[in-house]
């Protein structure tokens, strides 16, 4: 039976396994980089576009779309709950209560109370005295004849049975135990030691080697596409951001303020200027159409023999200081055109 016995340890099994990581790293170290860095750069630019994309665009297409749900599923249901259902529920709980707990509550308290009362009192006075007396009789005619059987009969020969059966099972267990030792044990161990533990070695280094090889690539290419990244953002920088901002500043903003000072501001104060004088010029038109008015008044009452009311014109429509009067030869307009 040498076979129970642990294998003996090779001191060459350390100087294989050293033969073998050495014969399968650098091969697979150099497949590993060269698949790795093209899957890292296509990694880290879906990277950047799914966070430029997450924050240009989904975040406002999500804000939309959590206002659109709150404006047509939020509210219609805050609505409905507030103005449906919560109605709807007090007036099933009312009906409820009004159509099933009172009546229950009355059928519990006149009728089921009443009755369980009765039959307590039946169980008490009646059922139990016949069941004492039903149980006295059955274990006196039943359950001490049954027991004195068991004890004196049915125990001793169950004892015997039981006896013989454990002898017999006992035998063949040890036959069939040494029968499936020698059979599967011993073949399945020894499959196990000399075949299934080399194999295993061999593959837990091949995978071993494998894992380091695609995480030091994984490190490489991540460290090429952070070059090659920072490479192509100074190139778009010095190409297109820079000469944009240079003349921006240096071309774009001079012409601007050269326009603003010389052009807009003129402009601007000209056209309020003119929106000034457009102004007074209409107040001036309306207080002498107003004076009109009111000298073609006083002349009708004049005509007329009207007696004039004393300061009754200056009474209804006061008159501005710089407007024409009878006894002032300038107008709004004459003073607006001296100013």
């Amino acid at each position: 039976m040498d076979l129970e016995k642990p294998p003996a340890r090779h001191q060459s099994h350390a100087t294989s396994e050293g033969c073998l990581v050495v014969a399968i790293r650098l091969p697979v170290r150099i497949v590993a980089l060269v698949v790795v860095v093209p899957v890292r750069m296509v990694w880290d630019a879906v990277v950047v576009s799914g966070r430029f994309l997450n924050d240009v665009v989904l975040r406002s297409v999500g804000r939309g779309l959590l206002w659109l749900a709150k404006v047509l599923v939020g509210w219609p249901l805050v609505g409905l709950w507030r103005y449906v259902v919560v109605p709807g529920a007090r007036l099933l709980g009312w009906l409820g209560r009004v159509l099933l707990v009172v009546p229950v509550v009355w059928l519990y308290r006149y009728v089921l109370t009443p009755a369980g009362h009765g039959l307590a009192w039946l169980y008490a006075r009646v059922l139990t005295p016949v069941g004492r007396a039903v149980g006295w009789l059955v274990w006196w005619s039943v359950v001490v004849p049954v027991g004195w059987l068991y004890e004196w009969v049915l125990a001793p020969v169950g004892r015997a049975f039981a006896w013989c059966v454990r002898g017999a099972l006992s035998g063949a267990g040890v036959v069939a135990y040494w029968v499936a030792r020698v059979l599967l044990v011993l073949p399945a161990l020894a499959v196990w030691r000399w075949v299934l533990v080399p194999v295993g070695r061999v593959l837990g280094v091949v995978v071993r080697e494998v894992g380091e090889a695609l995480g030091h690539a994984w490190r490489i290419a991540g460290r090429i596409s952070l070059v090659v990244g920072r490479f192509l953002a100074g190139l778009f920088r010095w190409v297109f951001v820079e000469p944009v901002r240079w003349v921006y500043r240096t071309v774009l903003t001079p012409v601007g303020h050269v326009v603003r000072d010389v052009l807009l501001r003129p402009v601007a104060e000209a056209a309020r200027a003119v929106a000034r004088v457009s102004r007074q010029a209409l107040a001036a038109a309306r207080e002498t159409v107003r004076q009109a008015r009111a000298d073609v008044r006083r002349t009708l009452a004049g005509v007329l023999g009207v007696p004039r009311e004393r300061d009754g014109a200056a009474g209804r429509e006061p008159m501005p200081l710089d407007t024409r009067t009878l006894e002032r030869s300038t107008t709004a307009l004459t003073k607006i055109t001296k100013d």
